[in-house]
């Protein structure tokens, strides 16, 4: 799920896209998350993906090589927002474990305020193939960029490129940590073991737990 080993800076930049170009992805996108949202993963077929955003399927996979890859491109998208807002304005609590707890409970508002998207985002995480690992790191490696800053009480990194590791090796092992637990949490959420509440309750409990064998 999570990764530390550097990634190639282009194996995380975007190609340069003509703005049609632009505006196709933009509709393959938005026609995804609109079906995910309506009838969950199982909704989300390419050829009505296809259908839905008036785009060619075979135009489509230029773009994307499966579902899971569009879901990942979007849950990526909210990711990126996430870590441009704690770049502007980051937890003000004086303790690490507080600005830990908000960041998490923000993550995770974030991602669950369109349930059946974030359903279907988690099942595409845990199915995706190698063909997605480049969207699953920078996944997780935005989260652990946000995980250290809010570690240090600073704002997060929004523009050092992903392929730099930020952190000491302890801080990203926390990282890993915490979005292990995170994403676990979240699975049982999703099968419907508990409520969401619960989420933000293991990551108090666990980020706690955590800082406190720090010292």
């Amino acid at each position: 799920m999570t990764t530390d080993a550097p990634v190639p800076a282009s194996e995380f930049s975007q190609p340069r896209l003509a703005v049609s170009q632009l505006k196709r992805i933009r509709r393959i996108v938005d026609a995804a998350i609109e079906l995910a949202e309506t009838g969950g993963f199982e909704a989300v077929r390419l050829r009505d993906v296809a259908d839905a955003s008036g785009v060619a399927l075979g135009t489509l996979y230029k773009y994307f090589r499966s579902k899971e890859d569009v879901l990942l491109f979007a849950v990526n998208e909210d990711n990126e927002q996430l870590l441009q807002i704690l770049a502007a304005r980051p937890p003000e609590s004086a303790l690490a474990t507080e600005r830990l707890v908000e960041l998490f409970a923000r993550a995770t508002r974030g991602l669950t305020r369109r349930p059946h998207f974030a359903r279907a985002v988690l099942r595409a995480i845990a199915a995706s193939e190698a063909a997605s690992a480049v969207q699953q790191a920078a996944f997780h490696l935005r989260m652990s960029r946000m995980i250290v800053a809010a570690l240090r009480g600073e704002p997060a990194d929004a523009t050092t490129p992903l392929s730099v590791l930020v952190g000491s090796e302890r801080e990203r092992l926390i990282a890993r940590v915490l979005q292990h637990v995170w994403f676990s949490s979240l699975i049982g959420w999703a099968s419907g073991l508990h409520p969401i509440a619960t989420v933000t309750e293991s990551m108090q409990e666990t980020i706690e737990l955590v800082l406190e064998s720090r010292g």
